[in-house]
């Protein structure tokens, strides 16, 4: 039976070790070796950074939603920990969060949990407690085990779809080309083209691409932000920078 699930991962590396988005793309290659579908892009949450709370340099989770036999649910786990166990840094607190958003009872508590994640320093015990009650899969591989607190709140905010940014960029438009929004809503990584404080955009219009674009999750969606690129190209559209998706 058909089961969709949302995994996170934290803390999984130090300044000399492959990154967590990277494990995160290898979780998410070995469940489409099985056959399953991982149909959207790993998704960047930034969370609160503040002395209280190590870190390697960014504080972010890496979430990723997966469509897999229900069946084989608890062994995706097992395996995941093992994974994380194996493959993360030396000295680093790696968590993992899995859990199935068709179970959840009370998603409102989940998504406050991931909301104060980003303004304020959490206690380990209250993200077990809060994943024990909600029937949700929180364990620490390593370390202090920490990353439970990011990995939980990284898997709320996914949830919610109103925060994060696409692991990546999108490889396939060119930097300095002008690509109609037809053509880039045929990417999977980007369901819709919009303003940033606007509404979306036409599938004739045309948009400048920047260096390393990327989408953002808004509304549950992947969304490509643009902004006015005039006076330079009249009519024409640009990606934001890096700079300006800061703030997603």
């Amino acid at each position: 039976m058909d089961t969709r699930i949302l995994l996170c991962i934290d803390d999984t590396d130090d300044l000399d070790s492959p990154g967590t988005g990277e494990l995160a793309e290898e979780i998410g290659a070995h469940i489409r070796t099985r056959g399953w579908d991982v149909p959207a892009p790993i998704t960047r949450h930034q969370l609160l950074i503040h002395p209280d709370i190590p870190y390697t340099s960014h504080n972010s989770s890496m979430c990723l939603a997966a469509t897999i036999d229900g069946r084989h649910y608890q062994a995706l786990i097992d395996w995941s920990g093992d994974f994380l166990a194996k493959r993360s840094a030396p000295g680093s607190d790696p968590g993992l969060c899995v859990l199935r958003p068709d179970k959840l009872d009370q998603p409102a508590a989940l998504i406050s949990f991931g909301r104060r994640a980003k303004a304020e320093v959490l206690e380990q015990r209250a993200a077990h407690e809060l994943a024990a009650a909600l029937g949700i899969h929180l364990s620490e591989h390593g370390g202090t085990g920490q990353g439970v607190i990011g990995a939980l709140a990284g898997a709320a905010l996914r949830l919610e779809g109103k925060d994060g940014r696409m692991r990546g960029t999108l490889r396939d438009f060119a930097a300095g080309t002008q690509v109609p929004v037809l053509a880039l809503l045929q990417h999977p990584a980007v369901d819709e083209v919009r303003q940033v404080d606007g509404p979306a955009l036409s599938p004739d219009a045309l948009v400048m691409i920047g260096e390393k674009p990327k989408s953002v999750m808004q509304d549950g969606r992947f969304v490509l932000l643009v902004q006015a690129d005039t006076p330079t190209h009249p009519g024409i559209w640009r990606t934001c920078t890096r700079q300006e998706l800061q703030a997603y």
